[in-house]
């Protein structure tokens, strides 16, 4: 150390705009756009239930419990007289009663798992709407994860499967993260649920054109509507049980009931109309294909629940594409 040690000073800060300016450069920055694209999903989150017993419930339960009560009495005493009459015919009436009860179980088996299959797909939907409005990393890891899940099993997904584990450690933003497991693994089924939607509707179609009764064309209509159903909840990953299929049935009708049902616009009738086939046809036909577009609204309905990651809104599926396709009969480009 030196003696000759720096006197103390005071020194003043000038504001920043009486400073020197400094030279300016080429340099700019783009602004960042917000995200404009907003997912959706098709229900509300589910509400707890406020605890206590409600009296519907109870008489559900006592009316199931009363029934297995009797069946079980009645194929008891069918047993126990079928022993007294001959001991061959009492083993093979219990045989058939145990492979019976095996087969009710195996069937509340599936329709539990059935119902938490749809359930998942609901949980997938929300963090998958959360990860891409809020681009939040852990609804979009959870979301992923998630969909490998669903589609783990299937020979069908194992190739986008393993593609999609390549791009496992890149860094990527948690919304595009999404879309991108939405491209490999969701996508390649939007063109079979296109074609399934186009065959139940142009069956309809048809077959409601020449059936001669109008309860027959009501049973038509709800079958092929229902198959429908289990067909694209099956390919987007759902296990359609009875109990499953009824409560994805109840959840498209109140989908359709928020988004404003049919919704025949201008266009789509126009579609119609500009072909002439309305005053081409029979009325019989014009009902028919009535009929057909409304499977077709429910399909294109089906397709938002079934989805495990809401679909961008330039990407949906359209009823007039249906239409075009539904009323292309003897179309060139068409066959």
């Amino acid at each position: 150390m030196t003696n000759n040690q720096r006197a103390p000073q005071a020194f003043k800060l000038e504001p920043e705009a009486k400073t020197k300016k400094a030279k300016s450069s080429n340099i700019t920055f783009a602004v960042e756009v917000p995200n404009q694209e907003i997912a959706t999903v098709p229900f509300e989150p589910s509400q707890p239930r406020q605890r206590g017993f409600g009296w519907g419930a109870i008489f559900g339960v006592s009316i199931a419990t009363i029934f297995a009560l009797w069946l079980g009495l009645a194929a008891a005493q069918t047993v126990e007289g079928l022993f007294t009459q001959s001991p061959f015919l009492g083993w093979l009436a219990l045989g058939i009663t145990g492979v019976a009860g095996m087969a009710a179980i195996a069937i509340i088996i599936g329709e539990i798992l059935g119902l938490l299959r749809l359930r998942r797909i609901e949980h997938i939907q929300l963090s998958a709407a959360h990860a891409i409005n809020q681009d939040d990393e852990a609804s979009a890891a959870r979301t992923v994860t998630n969909l490998k899940k669903l589609y783990a099993g299937r020979a069908d997904s194992r190739w986008n499967l393993q593609n999609l584990e390549t791009h496992a450690a890149d860094i990527i933003d948690p919304r595009d993260r999404v879309r991108l497991a939405e491209h490999y693994l969701v996508d390649p089924f939007d063109e079979m649920a296109h074609r399934i939607i186009v065959k139940r509707a142009k069956r309809v179609t048809l077959l409601t054109t020449v059936t001669p009764a109008a309860a027959l064309d009501v049973l038509f209509v709800a079958a092929q509507n229902l198959a429908m159903l289990r067909e694209l909840a099956s390919l987007y990953g759902g296990r359609p049980s009875t109990i499953a299929t009824v409560r994805l049935a109840r959840m498209i009708v109140t989908h359709l009931a928020v988004a404003g049902g049919l919704a025949l616009s201008d266009n789509i009738l126009q579609i119609i109309v500009g072909k002439g086939l309305l005053g081409r046809l029979s009325a019989r036909f014009g009902e028919g294909v009535v009929n057909g577009i409304l499977t077709a609204r429910i399909g294109l309905a089906a397709i938002e629940v079934c989805r495990p990651i809401p679909q961008e809104s330039t990407k949906r599926e359209t009823l007039g594409r249906l239409l075009k396709e539904l009323t292309s009969f003897g179309n060139s480009e068409n066959p």
